[in-house]
């Protein structure tokens, strides 16, 4: 029977909501253009609202489990600066919030705390100052090395900027470094990605996350509503990705992948999770503290929480965001919790849940899981089929194949 008690948070998310420009296939809840750069932007509004809410989760999980720090409620092990492009906040800023979460959160001395950041010049920001600030791991999305691929994709940067960015965060001392990258783009290529697989590992960086490219709808799948956690899609948007669909290709993503799987183990890099590569001790601390089910708070439009118990997420309008939490201080109005919703968490989706993520990972479930639910109704069909296999630490792990079908078996868990 798997845990379903509230616990206090071992990490945090905070998601800052602002981009130069909207990539057309990004579901991420992101506010463009002159939202982020002009100098009417929208970002010292989103400040003060992320900073009250910050404000009033602390005091709720004060009340729920006492002082941050005290053996009831350990410090933060790992802070994650999300979006969007967070580092296009002004250092200050940065600083500044993370000064906040210090003191109402308290965060280990060997926490990880995570930017993400555009490898562009004017999108990079300052990792000097982030590094002043407390930052140790940056992760830019560098998507693809290929300079058409990136004209597709609608990113401002070019492949030399990737280098760029990874030389300036190394100088300034930045602990760990990852990049995004993409593939399965359309009109892509095996040969395409094995040229920006080559030129990423060229530049040494500490981890690598590995993404197929997925085109989803959340209007239709009742995401965008006015408490959704996802922004509609603009029309642009829904074009680009209308034409898109058809210029992907199932095999030509499997070849991809597969050839990811062989060139990293050659090199001895750890694939610990189906989309994630790192060398030893530079395993994402707050992504496998999402994967093995650890209880995380989260601020900011659209973010998402769990305590163990309860999944909770903000809407995502930041209009509305921004009104609940920054009210005009000439109305008089008190500041409150932003609109969003929640769900419970029952046994069986928790176990559910459990296995699910614990099979994400190379470390995959102990081999009595098998005899247990909900593995046990699908553990046979998922051998037959060359999803999993039993190791030699006796764990039930995917295999290449399940880890590229793993939807298949994950739907049967649910």
């Amino acid at each position: 029977m798997s845990d379903v008690r509230a616990r206090p948070p071992a990490g945090l998310y905070v998601h800052v909501p602002f981009c130069v420009s909207l990539c057309p296939y990004c579901d991420f809840v992101v506010f463009a253009g002159s939202a982020a750069r002009v100098p009417a932007n929208r970002i010292a509004a989103f400040a003060a609202a992320v900073e009250t809410e910050l404000e009033l989760r602390a005091d709720a999980l004060d009340e729920a489990f006492g002082a941050p720090g005290s053996a009831a409620r350990p410090p933060l092990d790992t802070v994650y600066l999300g979006g969007g492009t967070p580092s296009l906040l002004p250092t200050d800023l940065v600083a500044r919030l993370l000064e906040t979460i210090r003191r109402r959160f308290v965060v280990a001395s060997d926490a990880e705390i995570t930017i993400e950041a555009n490898p562009g010049p004017d999108e990079r920001g300052d990792p000097a100052a982030f590094v002043v600030s407390g930052v140790t791991r940056i992760s830019f999305g560098a998507q693809s090395f290929d300079r058409g691929e990136l004209r597709r994709l609608g990113r401002r940067h070019r492949p030399e900027d990737v280098a760029d960015a990874l030389a300036e965060a190394r100088s300034a001392g930045v602990e760990s470094i990852n990049l995004d990258l993409l593939y399965d783009i359309p009109d892509g290529s095996l040969a395409t990605w094995i040229r920006t697989l080559d030129a990423a590992l060229a530049l040494e960086p500490d981890h690598l996350s590995l993404y197929a490219l997925t085109l989803d709808d959340p209007d239709a799948e009742g995401l965008t509503g006015p408490d959704g956690d996802h922004v509609p899609t603009t029309p642009g948007a829904r074009r680009w990705r209308d034409r898109a669909r058809p210029a992907q290709d199932d095999d030509r993503a499997a070849a991809q992948y597969q050839h990811a799987v062989d060139r990293l183990a050659a090199e001895a890099w750890r694939g610990y999770e189906i989309s994630n590569w790192a060398w030893p001790g530079h395993e994402s601390r707050h992504n496998l503290a999402y994967w093995n089910r650890r209880p995380y708070e989260a601020v900011g439009p659209g973010a998402h929480a769990f305590d163990g118990a309860t999944r909770r997420w903000n809407a995502a309008n930041l209009g509305r965001y921004v009104e609940a939490l920054a009210p005009e201080r000439a109305s008089g109005l008190t500041p409150r919790l932003p609109p969003g919703g929640y769900e419970r968490i029952d046994p069986a989706t928790a176990a559910a849940e459990t296995a699910i993520l614990g099979l994400r990972t190379d470390r995959g479930l102990p081999r009595a899981a098998a005899e247990l639910p909900p593995l046990a109704d699908a553990f046979g069909w998922a051998v037959a089929a060359e999803l999993v296999t039993v190791d030699a630490s006796d764990r039930i792990v995917l295999t290449t194949r399940g880890r590229l079908l793993s939807n298949e078996l994950f739907a049967r868990l649910l």
